[in-house]
């Protein structure tokens, strides 16, 4: 555990590194939003209300399947980090996830906002901030993780130094995985069983005539 924190302590720069990124990310993902074409916007401002009422009336699915549905999704993005990391040519790819993560949210925070104002807003802080409160950190140290050991496979090759020389930050850089991993999953409970209430909550007033 103290090596954990270690190598975590090191990595700090890597961490701003790639929080940038990823706000980078979420501007860019707000910026789309206003590049919309009026067709666009109609039929987006449709799905959201169709939505707002399947959530209040009918809620959304908080059975064990949704749980593993959702905690495998996210396992998956960070499993993927993960390999690539493992990988000497897998560092662009953990920088596009980064940049993705944050367009994804920013799109969908922006959407909101640009559609229902405060409303929206609140919608947002109750559908998509919870569970991402745990995420993102847990995406930028993976990340974090993965450049800095990526990084030691390239210098480990320039020095022909392989093998041993990686063998102990390997198991390091795994444990750390699966520790977020665990982390994973209370963001997946959370997401699947008290999200959708603060959801339910809120979506009867982005209904209107509500």
């Amino acid at each position: 555990m103290h090596s954990l924190r270690g190598m975590i302590r090191e990595q700090t720069p890597l961490y701003l590194f790639v929080a940038v990124l990823f706000l980078v990310g979420v501007v860019f993902g707000a910026l789309i939003v206003g590049a919309l074409t009026m067709d666009q916007v109609q039929e987006l401002s449709d799905y959201l209300g169709n939505f707002f009422i399947m959530v209040d009336q009918h809620g959304l699915d908080t059975s064990p399947e949704a749980f593993w549905s959702i905690a495998g999704l996210q396992l998956k993005w960070i499993g993927l980090i993960w390999i690539l990391g493992l990988s000497v040519i897998g560092l662009p790819g953990i920088l596009i996830l980064d940049f993705l993560k944050g367009v994804l949210v920013g799109f969908t925070v922006g959407c909101l906002i640009s559609q229902y104002s405060w409303h929206g807003l609140l919608f947002a802080l109750v559908s998509v901030a919870p569970h991402n409160l745990i995420l993102i950190p847990v995406l930028l140290v993976a990340s974090a993780s993965a450049i800095a050991f990526s990084l030691l496979m390239i210098r480990s090759r320039v020095t022909g130094r392989s093998g041993l020389a990686v063998k102990r930050p390997f198991v390091l850089y795994s444990a750390l995985t699966l520790t977020l991993a665990a982390a994973i999953l209370g963001a997946a409970l959370l997401e699947t069983w008290v999200t959708p209430v603060m959801m339910g909550w809120v979506a009867p007033s982005l209904i209107p005539g509500a």
